[in-house]
């Protein structure tokens, strides 16, 4: 079976200007296939965290190509791209971003409410289906505020998932967990991965959750050095 490319990244390079000009990212390229789980490995400052919010599309200042689910997304508006993300990409951060006084059900909700595709009821019935299928179900009508840093995380990515994403991207998503937790969350990518066939790409400084993933990406000084 051919496989099918997800994610291709062509000559990457990026620029920061403060203090003074300074390059970044160096002549990246890779591709990343439909229903792989890759990660992404390298010491602080070496720019894993930099190409990933490229690759999402959020920071559209680079020099090089991006292609993602077929479509070349290097030069589309701010409104294209905000379009873009909504449907096909999901977020999962370090930090959980839920709003504490809304209830876990609500917090997943959000994404679908703003797209709008589907009715009121049909968004919060899938919302608690997501949430049943991390296993957090029963916290569906608490405040996020109320519930464990681990639970907070599953409804982070019960929401990441909600518009049914072909591409979930992951800056650092265990990073604040305990070990038990962290291989929660490694299980539930891992899952989705293998048995929806989402595209996982996750930048992280734990080598054991790497070592679980399909392919490890490291990187040093704005370069790819190894993949394995």
């Amino acid at each position: 079976m051919d496989k099918v490319t997800a994610l291709k990244v062509k000559n990457l390079n990026k620029y920061f200007y403060e203090p003074e000009k300074f390059k970044v990212l160096k002549g990246i390229g890779f591709e990343v296939y439909k229903g792989e789980f890759v990660s992404v490995i390298g010491k602080s400052g070496c720019g894993k965290s930099t190409m990933l919010y490229v690759l999402s599309t959020m920071d559209t200042d680079y020099e090089g190509s991006l292609f993602l689910e077929g479509q070349h997304v290097t030069g589309k508006s701010q409104n294209e791209l905000a379009a873009f993300r909504n449907v096909h990409l999901g977020f999962v951060f370090q930090f959980h971003y839920l709003l504490p006084d809304f209830s876990c059900l609500k917090n997943v909700m959000i994404p679908a409410m703003r797209l709008g595709v589907r009715s009121r009821e049909e968004i919060e019935h899938n919302a608690y289906e997501k949430l049943k299928m991390l296993g957090v179900d029963g916290q569906a009508l608490k405040p996020a505020s109320r519930i464990s840093g681990g639970q907070q995380q599953r409804v982070a990515i019960a929401r990441a998932l909600i518009n049914e994403p072909a591409i979930i991207m992951g800056d650092e998503p265990t990073g604040n967990l305990d070990s038990r937790n962290t291989a929660v969350v490694f299980d539930i990518l891992q899952q989705l991965s293998k048995e929806q066939g989402k595209t996982i790409i996750t930048v992280t400084h734990d080598n054991d959750f790497a070592a679980k993933s399909d392919r490890v990406i490291e990187m040093s000084d704005g370069q790819i050095i190894k993949q394995k």
